[in-house]
Parts: structure tokens; sequence; C-alpha cells
């Protein structure tokens, strides 16, 4: 295998190499077609193709998440969508600056600016104050056509859950090095979660918010603010190289627990 290469790819050159099923990878790794017989199946980013287009957009937008958990009745921290100004005043709202003021002054802990699409917390920022605002969402409207923004809370933990058609696959805790995020591109850990109440808990609340999303595959985000378990986000794009790289065993079973259902 490549040197480098995502455990994402290595693990269904792997699959496939296991099944006699014709695997050609593509566009640096990012598209993968999977071919047995008259069948052909691909793999995007880190989307197996189990998911349908709706539940996939909804998942990849953070403020669509929240409304429609919100909606279900699932507890989760709140996004508010806002669009960027270069999409013209007849489709992005032309108070939106003063609609994030507003929130910035609802929230005295203050607020978080991000893309509204994308993991992995880049351009993530915690503000306090009117100019870190402007800064923020100049940053990210340079770059992306929306933003979102939630109150800054205090998270305890952070968990993630993997999902396949409501079955947990993985469970482990984010464990942060330094600062306030829990990213794992910025450091910090994946450690498994023990049976227990608490992973019954978070799988509990995951299961929910896939079910209200209708999502078959995805991983979800579920924080500990005080004594309550709350959904932060869902991402329909499976990644786990932080935990590939602990646990790659593990990692390989719930791709190819994905991949069975591909080929089912």
């Amino acid at each position: 295998m490549p040197d480098g290469e995502r455990i994402f790819v290595n693990a269904i050159r792997a699959y496939c190499r296991a099944r006699g099923i014709v695997c050609e990878v593509s566009q640096q790794g990012w598209l993968i077609v999977m071919a047995r017989g008259g069948e052909r199946r691909f793999a995007f980013g880190y989307d197996v193709g189990l998911n349908n287009a709706m539940a996939h957009r909804i998942a990849n937008d953070k403020s669509a998440t929240a409304e429609v958990l919100a909606f279900a009745g699932i507890d989760c921290v709140p996004h508010t969508l806002f669009l960027s100004p270069k999409l013209g005043e007849h489709v992005a709202r032309a108070d939106s600056r003063e609609a994030m003021l507003g929130l910035l002054r609802q929230y005295p802990d203050g607020i978080v600016v991000k893309p509204n699409e994308g993991t992995s917390g880049r351009s993530v920022c915690r503000v306090r104050t009117e100019a870190e605002l402007d800064q923020a969402a100049s940053e990210i409207f340079s770059a992306h056509l929306s933003l979102a923004i939630s109150p800054y809370v205090e998270i305890a933990e952070e968990v993630r859950v993997i999902l396949l058609d409501g079955a947990p696959l993985a469970v482990y805790r984010k464990e942060r090095i330094s600062d306030w995020r829990h990213n794992l591109d910025f450091g910090a850990r994946p450690v498994l979660l023990a049976d227990g109440e608490a992973r019954d808990a978070c799988v509990a609340v995951a299961i929910k918010a896939t079910d209200a999303i209708r999502i078959r595959f995805a991983s979800i985000d579920v924080v500990r603010v005080g004594q309550s378990w709350r959904v932060l986000e869902v991402n329909s794009g499976v990644m786990m190289e932080a935990l590939g790289r602990l646990h790659p065993g593990l990692v390989y079973q719930a791709y190819a627990a994905a991949l069975d259902k591909v080929f089912e």
C-alpha cells in the first residue's frame, strides 16, 4: 500500500482484495470505484455510499442538523446559519451582521463561529467580542459560502459514536491535550469507552439523532454539558484516521461491516 495512504483507503483495499472485488483508487485516494461482476459501487472522501442524498446533505450541514434534531425533540447544541454576502442580497440576509451580534449579546460566555459545512475543526473560533466576530466571519467567508454560530458551552466530555443501521461499531472519547476543542486533528486522543452508563447514554442519544435524520452510516459527536448528554454534530462521512492508528483492527471491522451493507 502506498506510504501515507489514508486508513479509509487501506481498509477498502483490504476488503476488496479479500472478496475478489476489483478496486480502483483515483483522485489521490478521494474516489474509489469497486466492481464485482456487473455491480459497481463508489466511495468518495469518507463516504461509502450507504446514505441517501437528503440524509447526506442534512448531516453535512450543521445548522440543518440542529434544526432537524430540535424539531424531533432531541437535545442538541443549536447552530444558526448565516450565508456569505458573496451570494448576493437576494440570498444572504441584509441584517446578518446585526443578527450575529444579537447572538453574541445573547450568550454571555461567548459564541463559537465555524464553517457550516466541513469537519476537523478548521476555522472554528471562540468569539467574545465584536472585533473577534468580524475577524472570524471574514476568515470563514473568504473560503466558505456559509457559517454557523452556536453558543459556547463548557464541554466536560466529547464522545464519538460510529453507528451502522443503529448498531454501534465504535464508541470513543476525545481526550484533549490542551485548548478548549476536542478535535482529533488538533491533538485530541481517541480513548475507547468501556461498557457502562456513560457509553449507553451516548449510544442512545446517537441512535435518536440518526433515526431523526434517517441516516444509516454516520459518526455522531455527543457532548456532556453539566450532567446531560446532547448532540453536537452528525457526520455522513465516517473518518476514523486517529482511531485507526491505535486500533486498526476495530476500524477495519467497522468499514467492512458498512461495505457488507453496500454489497448485500
